[in-house]
């Protein structure tokens, strides 16, 4: 198949992809299979050594609002002063905004010839990865960090390693309504040609 041959769907998907909020997320979410499916190609990233610097946590059914209790723990912990009982009220609902949620977690080896930073490069990619398989079985993602990615607490619940941190969450469900899409940058803003 040569480039001129190839279907555009993918292309069509890519061009048209939006972040779906969390709140605007319902059932159905991915079905086992589905979800095999995501994490599998969510693990299908340049991996520099094959390090495989990257793993994923998954939150569904009662798990989420559990989590959401671990939340609602770490706020409290954290935060400088009290927080509200709606701000815990959020915090203990937060994970059943969507059916799914993946915690992706980026881990480091200390490997001559694979820099920190390729590694970190390559969880991102798994992130994104993860987000365009769900998208192409028709389901709204959003990738979110947020306060608990970078919670004390939340990273020693998750039993995190020392070189291991959260890239994040990702939410994954139905879109109960179409997301407007926002601006994006002009190619003559972001895109030089180097003339040597």
């Amino acid at each position: 198949m040569t480039p001129t041959e190839a279907p555009n769907g993918l292309l069509e998907l890519l061009h048209t992809r939006r972040s779906v909020k969390p709140a605007c997320m319902a059932e159905p979410g991915p079905t086992a299979a589905q979800l095999d499916a995501i994490l599998s190609i969510a693990a299908r990233v340049p991996d520099h050594k094959k390090l495989v610097p990257w793993r994923f946590i998954v939150f569904e059914g009662a798990a989420r609002a559990a989590f959401g209790a671990v939340l609602a723990e770490a706020c409290v912990a954290e935060e400088a002063t009290p927080p509200s009982p709606v701000r815990l009220d959020l915090e203990r609902g937060r994970f059943t905004r969507a059916p799914l949620v993946i915690g992706v977690v980026s881990r480091i080896s200390e490997v001559k010839g694979a820099p920190q930073w390729e590694q970190e490069l390559s969880c991102g990619a798994a992130c994104m990865n993860l987000c365009l398989a769900a998208n192409a079985l028709g389901f709204g993602t959003s990738w979110l960090t947020e306060w608990y990615s970078y919670s004390p607490m939340v990273v020693a619940r998750l039993a995190l390693a020392a070189n291991e941190r959260l890239a994040g969450f990702v939410y994954v469900g139905t879109a109960v309504e179409r997301q407007e899409d926002r601006e994006r940058p002009a190619l003559g803003q972001i895109v030089t040609r180097w003339q040597g």
